[in-house]
């Protein structure tokens, strides 16, 4: 072998090995494979001409795992969620970036609950309720953290607010308190159903990517998260909807009167989610919102009593 091969032969080569392996984005993740080995970012990829034969051994080893539908994230050891970088691998759920926009929402919530003089919010802020008092520090509860990405990204974008999180599996958290660490984040490991009672009453904004995959629903899941991600993240009964009714008994407990939650799901739970909500008749302005992709993604509501 050569002692350098060309980086575009490279590349052509790795984007096929993908694209014949059912990678959704071939060409995306062999620059970022390429980036890795090299110790360096996709966007400087352009000014590498050559790559040396041992690198090049080191990124056919990295494209034929991700061919085989191992995660890319866990090749990398990295996932990027909004603002912030987090540490990912086995055992813990890989961020998605649809999660992003459920993310932002908290975000312009919690910067509405600090009141006037706070960041200005931006679109899709959610206004003040009619009982909601404005707070120094908003209070915001994350349920099933997963690696912390919700936590970190609200932290990181509303540096005045309390951040709490807690996730229940003993594989995921050991996850969540490395990417936590320092940054000022109560993380405690437990059940969402009976985390932070000491909160009760005191929270103004619940976030949640709580499990929603039907259990039916197996054969479907892509090979990445059904081979790939923890299970306790993924699935939740027979109908995918298990986790969101033990949210919604938990949300109103947490919440001060006119908080609100926001928690994603399913595409095809459009309409099935907002009704869990809507039927206990303890909330009000239950909304469901889109992805960028024009898919139902997540919902909000408002604590009316």
């Amino acid at each position: 072998m050569s002692d350098s091969i060309k980086r575009r032969e490279v590349i052509a080569a790795a984007t096929q090995r993908l694209r014949e392996g059912g990678v959704a984005s071939p060409e995306y993740d062999a620059a970022e494979l390429l980036a890795h080995v090299l110790g360096t970012g996709r966007a400087q990829l352009v000014l590498v001409d050559e790559v040396a034969a041992d690198r090049a051994d080191a990124f056919e080893q990295l494209v034929a795992r991700r061919a085989a539908r191992e995660p890319l994230q866990h090749l990398t050891g990295v996932a990027h969620f909004r603002h912030v970088e987090l540490a990912v691998g086995p055992g813990v759920f890989v961020p998605r970036p649809e999660t992003e926009l459920l993310a932002g929402w908290a975000i312009e919530a919690l910067r509405q609950a600090q009141g006037p003089g706070s960041v200005p919010a931006g679109p899709g802020s959610v206004p003040a309720g009619p009982d909601a008092e404005p707070v120094e520090a908003p209070v915001v509860v994350d349920l099933c953290t997963g690696s912390g990405a919700i936590a970190k990204a609200i932290k990181d974008e509303v540096p005045a607010a309390s951040v709490h999180a807690v996730e229940l599996s003993e594989d995921a958290y050991p996850w969540a308190e490395r990417n936590l660490a320092g940054a000022g984040i109560d993380l405690r490991q437990g059940d969402m159903a009976t985390a932070f009672t000491d909160l009760d009453g005191a929270v103004d904004v619940v976030v949640c990517n709580p499990p929603y995959i039907p259990l039916e629903a197996w054969e479907s899941v892509a090979a990445e998260a059904r081979d790939h991600d923890p299970h306790l993240a993924l699935f939740s009964g027979q109908d995918g909807l298990d986790a969101i009714r033990v949210l919604e008994r938990r949300a109103a407990q947490l919440l001060r009167l006119g908080g609100v939650v926001g928690f994603e799901h399913a595409d095809e739970q459009g309409e099935l989610a907002p009704a869990i909500f809507s039927a206990t008749g303890r909330w009000t302005d239950v909304r469901d919102h889109q992805d960028l992709a024009g898919r139902p993604r997540f919902v909000t509501a408002r604590l009316a009593r």
